[in-house]
């Protein structure tokens, strides 16, 4: 985990791995109603959570394979705009150099599953 004032580190192997990042409204209601989707996904054991940053692993169903799962919260810089702000999710396999399109899956999935809420 490497996080600068950007955000997230850069995914380094784009076949196991994804970031990606989405512009919210009520960013702070948002940021915890993803952490409590992303709790609630199977095998996923916490690791680290604070008020704008929360890491996880999330193990495979068969192998146990470990994905590293992040999720950031960028704040709104502007008082106009205090309660908008960005959401980072970076989703990566450990082991491997191929994931078969899982940690995509899981990152679509938390914001889809956010939108829905």
């Amino acid at each position: 985990m490497v996080l600068s004032s950007l955000g997230l580190s850069p995914i380094t192997n784009p076949f196991n791995s994804v970031l990606i990042e989405k512009e919210l409204l009520n960013v702070d209601k948002k940021f915890i109603q993803l952490v409590s989707i992303a709790k609630a996904l199977p095998r996923t054991e916490v690791v680290e959570s604070s008020k704008n940053y929360w890491r996880g692993i999330c193990r495979s169903l068969i192998f146990r394979f470990p994905d590293d799962l992040e999720i950031l919260k960028l704040e709104g810089r502007s008082l106009i705009s205090r309660s908008k702000g960005i959401i980072q999710i970076r989703s990566a396999a450990r082991l491997g150099q191929s994931d078969l399109g899982v940690n995509l899956r899981r990152a679509e999935y938390l914001f889809d599953k956010l939108e829905n809420s």
